[in-house]
C-alpha cells in the first residue's frame, strides 16, 4: 500500500500561507526540492504556554498559526488512544492526588529501562477523564502552572474534532501529526497502537496521502507495518543518539545515527515519506554546546524523496545552542529567531515547535523574491 509523497501539506482557503520564499543558497546546496514554505508542527499543541497535550494547547497552536498539532499517543486499559507524551502520567496529570488510585503505583520496564509510577494501559478512558493535566516544566514555564488542575486528558478523536473545526473556523487546513509512543511496549501487552489508529482515522475519513494526516515513530517496525495499512504519510523519528527500540529487541546493529547514512535513507524512502530528526543530527553542537558545521543528512534524505522535519525549536536559553543563548539564566528567552533563521537556510521542510508563533514569524520574515 506504501507509495512516495513529499510530506509537505497544500494549505486550501483564503486562510493559506503567504507566497513562497526565495530559497537561499545553501538550501539549493542541500537538495531542498521545490519552493514550499516549511510547515510549522504544533509541538504538543502550544506547550511554551499551556499544559502539553491539551484541548487548550492545541487550540492555542492553531490561533498562533500552525500547520499541523502533534499528539502523541499511548492506550487506555480499554484500548483508546489518548494524547500523553508518555504512558507514565505523574508527571503531566494531578493523578497522585488522587487516592482512589493510590494502590497502582507501580515499577514497569519501558523499553528496557525501569519507570515507576502511574500508567495510562492501568486506566480506563472514564478513569482517565477524571485526572487533570498540569505542566511537566513548572520551574521553567512556571506560567502554565495556572492551568494546572483545569484540563482533561484528551482523545484522539478529541483532538481530531478540534482540527476539523479549527479548520472549518480558520479557512485553511489544520494537519494532526500523531506520533505512536513505545509501540514494541505496547504491542507486547496486548494494546498494539496501530490498529485502532488507523480505525480512527479510517472512521473521519483519513486514509489518503492526501489527507491532513502523517504518522510518526521512533520505531522502524511499526511504521512498516502502517504503510501496509493505511496510505497517509509516515515519518521516521530519528534522534542523535541510541537506536530504535524494535532494532533492540530484533538484535539489528545500526543506530540512529546509522540511519542518516545515504544507505539507509533510502532504506527509509520504502516505507515512510519524510524522517523527524533531532536538530543536532543536522547541525551539531561541540561539548560546550557551540554549533559546528551542518551535516549532509537534509541535502541527503532530499535526494531520496523524503522530507526533513527536525525538533526541537524551543525558546529558552537552556534549549539553544550557545551561540544563541541570550544571558545565563536558562529560562530566559533567547535567540530564537536566529535558530530559525539557519535551519530554514538550509531547506529545512518543518519545524516542530513549543512555541508556534516564534516559527511563524521567523517563516514570514524570509526573504522573498
Amino acid at each position: 500500500m506504501r507509495r512516495r509523497t513529499a510530506l509537505s501539506l497544500t494549505l486550501a482557503g483564503a486562510g493559506a500561507l503567504a507566497a513562497p520564499a526565495v530559497l537561499p543558497a545553501a538550501a539549493a546546496a542541500n537538495g531542498r526540492h521545490g519552493d514550499k514554505q516549511p510547515l510549522v508542527i504544533g509541538h504538543r499543541g502550544a506547550s511554551g504556554y499551556r499544559p502539553e497535550h491539551t484541548l487548550e494547547s492545541y487550540r492555542l497552536a492553531v490561533r498562533q498559526g500552525a500547520d499541523f498539532i502533534e499528539p502523541d499517543l499511548v492506550s487506555t486499559r480499554d484500548g483508546h488512544l489518548v494524547a500523553r507524551h508518555e504512558n507514565e502520567i505523574s508527571g503531566t496529570t494531578d493523578v497522585a492526588a488522587h487516592p482512589e488510585f493510590a494502590g497502582r503505583r507501580t515499577t514497569k520496564t519501558i523499553d528496557g529501562l525501569a519507570v515507576t509510577g502511574w500508567f495510562t494501559e492501568d486506566f480506563t478512558l472514564a478513569e482517565l477523564k477524571t485526572l487533570r493535566a498540569k505542566e511537566r516544566l513548572p520551574l521553567v514555564r512556571v506560567t502554565n502552572t495556572a492551568f494546572d488542575g483545569k484540563l482533561e486528558i484528551p482523545t484522539l478523536q478529541e483532538v481530531i474534532d478540534l482540527a476539523e473545526a479549527e479548520t472549518r473556523r480558520t479557512g485553511r487546513t489544520i494537519g494532526i501529526y500523531p506520533e505512536t509512543k513505545h509501540p514494541t511496549y505496547f504491542q507486547s501487552i496486548g494494546l498494539a497502537l496501530e490498529e485502532p489508529l488507523v480505525r480512527v482515522l479510517r472512521a473521519n475519513g483519513l486514509t489518503r496521502k492526501s489527507s491532513p494526516v502523517i504518522i510518526q515513530s521512533f520505531e522502524t517496525a511499526n511504521l512498516r507495518e502502517l504503510a501496509r495499512m493505511t496510505d497517509v504519510r509516515l515519518a521516521q523519528l530519528l534522534d542523535a543518539a541510541g537506536k530504535p527500540y524494535d532494532f533492540v529487541v530484533a538484535g539489528d546493529a545500526r543506530t540512529y545515527q546509522d540511519l542518516v547514512s545515504p544507505a539507509n535513507l533510502k532504506w527509509i524512502s520504502s516505507y515512510a515519506d519524510g524522517i523527524g530528526a533531532n536538530k543536532n543530527l543536522l547541525v551539531p553542537r561541540d561539548a560546550t554546546g557551540k554549533l559546528l558545521a551542518p551535516t549532509a543528512v537534509i541535502r541527503d534524505a532530499h535526494r531520496v524523496g523524503l522530507d526533513v522535519h527536525a525538533w526541537t525549536f524551543r525558546v529558552e536559553n537552556q534549549f539553544l545552542a550557545a551561540d544563541h543563548r541570550i544571558g545565563t539564566d536558562p529560562n530566559a528567552r533567547g535567540d530564537i529567531t536566529a535558530e530559525y533563521e539557519l535551519f530554514f537556510s538550509l531547506g529545512l521542510d518543518g519545524v516542530f515547535s513549543d512555541q508556534p508563533d516564534t516559527a511563524v514569524a521567523a517563516r514570514a520574515a524570509r526573504p522573498e523574491r
